[in-house]
């Protein structure tokens, strides 16, 4: 059997495990780590006009310093809307009105905040993990389902190592992404 044949697509399983690192890296950006960031609101979802809206389809979000974010709302109706989804959303962020405009102050972590964020990031990571495992079994399926259909057996331990290669590559790059993050929540 000729190896154009095969349906094995490594680069298929390369970018469905990409995917999941920038899966991670998006989860990672929403958490709160004491500095101010745009994309800590990425999560956060508002009614507006009878649909779930990302924040930034409904107001400029800001970053004007490091401790402070500002969100200027477009529709006025939306203010309100905005504000209790943002009380709503477990950030742990009390925001304030100031016309159109809702000020995120972002208050001091405290220890045992940082230790339950590092927690969260774990369980983040975690789900990443669990991603890539799952786009490596349908590699390994690939390969049984091509050994079956005629594919040596020197062939198939030769793809099984080259998914199993590619897996703990992107394994690893969760694990540093983790210690990464989990560094930086903890950072005072």
């Amino acid at each position: 059997m000729a190896e154009d044949d095969l349906d094995i697509d490594l680069d298929d399983l390369t970018r469905r495990m990409d995917g999941a690192i920038a899966a991670l890296r998006t989860e990672f950006a929403s958490l709160r780590t004491g500095r101010a960031s745009a994309s800590m609101l990425e999560p956060v979802m508002v009614d507006a006009y009878g649909q779930p809206t990302p924040i930034n389809q409904v107001g400029t979000v800001n970053v004007p310093e490091p401790r402070m974010v500002t969100i200027n709302v477009w529709d006025k109706a939306l203010v309100g809307k905005v504000e209790k989804a943002i009380r709503d959303s477990g950030l742990g962020i009390n925001p304030q009105l100031n016309g159109t405009i809702i000020m995120l102050p972002i208050p001091e972590l405290n220890e045992e905040r940082r230790t339950q964020l590092t927690k969260v990031a774990a369980q983040y990571a975690e789900h990443a993990r669990v991603a890539i495992r799952n786009v490596r079994r349908d590699g390994m399926d690939q390969i049984k389902k091509a050994k079956a259909q005629g594919m040596s057996e020197d062939d198939q331990k030769l793809w099984e190592a080259e998914v199993q290669e590619l897996t703990n590559a992107h394994i690893a790059k969760v694990d540093a992404a983790l210690e990464t993050k989990q560094a930086e929540i903890m950072q005072v």
